[in-house]
């Protein structure tokens, strides 16, 4: 079993019980980037800012959906990267409003949620080929339970840069 490093996030949870947790982790980031001032600027240059984090969560709620969503019409798809460093700059995420953000968030928790909810067991055990943390084939129940990692992990960081 998977243990990260950095948020102590164990891969030991049920596939079925993401839909439900990650729409309780996402409730906590509006709270989080009202709670901070200029929740755009980085407090660590080496770190993305709160806001910039919050989009990252976004956008790989809607990819991941999308690669799940794949999976049932693709036998054994693989996935390219998201691009997520990249995306930063391209769809200009510290110029984001914070409030729109924050219902899109919510609205992309849901959409994945939906999705999920809709798998049977057959569906749970399809195989992707996925390339984090290194290229290989995957269960898309895998692919559920890492996307609420990225969550509660991205959480982690928001709470940092916020001090």
């Amino acid at each position: 079993m998977y243990e990260c490093p950095e948020c102590g996030f164990t891969y030991d949870r049920s596939a079925r019980q993401v839909p439900d947790a990650i729409a309780r982790e996402v409730a906590t980031v509006p709270e989080l980037l009202a709670a901070g001032s200029s929740p755009e600027v980085r407090r660590d240059p080496s770190a993305w800012s709160p806001l910039e984090y919050a989009c990252h969560m976004r956008d790989v709620l809607l990819v991941q959906r999308e690669r799940v969503l794949a999976s049932r019409r693709v036998d054994i798809p693989s996935f390219e990267s998201m691009g997520r460093e990249e995306r930063v700059e391209h769809d200009g995420y510290a110029e984001q409003h914070v409030d729109d953000v924050s219902r899109q968030l919510h609205d992309a928790a849901l959409l994945f949620g939906r999705v999920l909810d809709r798998l049977d067991q057959a569906g749970w055990e399809r195989r992707v080929v996925y390339n984090y943390p290194s290229r290989q084939e995957r269960s898309v129940e895998w692919v559920a339970v890492h996307t609420l990692h990225e969550m509660v992990h991205h959480i982690a960081d928001i709470r940092r840069q916020l001090g």
